[in-house]
């Protein structure tokens, strides 16, 4: 099947879709799917433009108000056509979050779901912060946890690609980093201490060896080949640009793949993970204890194994749970509204046969440092702060 990967969208779904359209016709290409590194943007309305880090997935005014950005940045862009059903996705749609997200929205498909019609975001994992967001809670509820890189690092089945946001650490090295830094002269200092990039993302990286791994953040493409030990695999990177003119964005690879209908389906090794995790899933800046490296999860697979072949893997439709931007209203004051529980995730969580958590702050019974396997050395659950998109001054963040 022939994937678009593109790096980060910034709301900018109109564009995006414009663009891979010409290519089909100037290819005589068939896009079978297309994969957002982040940034995405799924902004609803104003209230939306409150809870993102800048610019990202609007529906309406309220997701507005939950961007993380510059107030002069908050900018529905189209996500929102997407969302109210005004427009369909042409291409079945999968992303990632970053550091400028409506994270008020995105709080509600934790676990992940169906954003819009035909666009499917992937998840959250290991964050506590809840709306309303404050001045901090606002910036943190982008940044990795140590919960997500251990659920992460307990993957055991091969992976075909990889998504990350930031780039992972020392990623530099296996690429020509003198024309990066030629074209990002900022970025100099921080490849030469070897300081640019995400430690955690660099562990997973030599952990799970992915034949591809797709980044973003940086705003500019670079791609790199990683060996993995003299007789071991090799993973091809690529950073992607964000959605501008004149840009390295977008970019098409074949996958082998069955002749099809495709559809996104649950993973059941991801559902047995997240099984055995829920028992420390964090509800606070607390930390927490589990016993150290692997955790056995043979008992959940089976479990969810079972599960799956009862009621199949398909995840149910998507359901509108927020007033989309209406342009031909005028605009009210926002004001940020309570979480909402949206039914994608108590479906989710009924599969699975979990507790709803993400609005209390209490557990429901599951202690603070319980858990089904043994205790061990305690596990920092502190933020692993993602920095701003590292844009070079001169450029026009629009």
């Amino acid at each position: 099947m022939k994937i678009a990967v593109e790096g980060c969208m910034h709301g900018e779904l109109d564009k995006v879709y414009d663009t891979l359209r010409e290519l089909e016709k100037a290819e005589g290409v068939k896009i079978d799917l297309l994969l957002c590194c982040g940034d995405f943007q799924a902004v609803r309305n104003e209230n939306d433009l409150q809870c993102l880090n800048v610019m990202q997935a609007v529906r309406n005014e309220n997701d507005l108000q939950c961007l993380n950005v510059k107030p002069s940045y908050r900018n529905k862009k189209s996500f929102w056509k997407y969302y109210s059903g005004q427009a369909v996705a042409p291409y079945p749609t999968i992303f990632i979050g970053g550091n400028h997200e409506a994270s008020n929205y995105l709080w509600e498909l934790y676990y992940g779901g169906w954003a819009a019609p035909n666009i499917y975001f992937l998840g959250f994992a290991g964050h506590y912060e809840r709306p309303p967001y404050n001045e901090n809670t606002i910036r943190s509820v982008y940044h990795v946890r140590h919960y997500d890189v251990l659920k992460l690092m307990h993957v055991k089945e091969p992976l075909d690609i990889f998504m990350s946001h930031d780039w992972p650490l020392g990623i530099t090295e296996y690429g020509n980093w003198q024309k990066l830094i030629r074209e990002k002269r900022f970025f100099e200092e921080e490849v030469n201490k070897r300081t640019l990039g995400s430690e955690p993302a660099a562990r997973l990286l030599n952990k799970l060896k992915p034949p591809y791994w797709f980044s973003a953040h940086l705003h500019c493409k670079f791609p790199a080949v990683i060996q993995h030990g003299e007789d071991g695999p090799t993973t091809k990177f690529l950073a992607l640009d964000k959605c501008l003119p004149q840009r390295g964005f977008l970019q098409v690879i074949d996958i082998p793949s069955s002749p099809g209908p495709h559809e996104i389906q649950y993973d059941e090794e991801w559902l047995a993970i997240t099984r055995k995790f829920n028992s420390v899933f964090p509800l606070t800046r607390m930390p927490f204890t589990m016993r150290d490296e692997q955790v056995d999860t043979q008992d959940d697979l089976q479990w969810v194994r079972n599960k799956l072949n009862a009621r199949g893997a398909k995840p149910i439709d998507f359901v509108q749970t927020a007033a989309s931007y209406d342009p031909s209203c005028q605009a009210s004051n926002p004001s940020i509204t309570a979480h909402c529980r949206n039914p994608q995730t108590e479906s989710f969580l009924q599969l699975l046969n979990l507790p709803y958590l993400l609005d209390s702050s209490n557990s429901y019974g599951v202690g603070r440092n319980e858990s089904s396997s043994q205790t061990g050395q305690p596990l920092d659950n502190d933020d692993i702060e993602l920095p701003d998109d590292e844009d070079d001054p001169a450029d026009d963040d629009d």
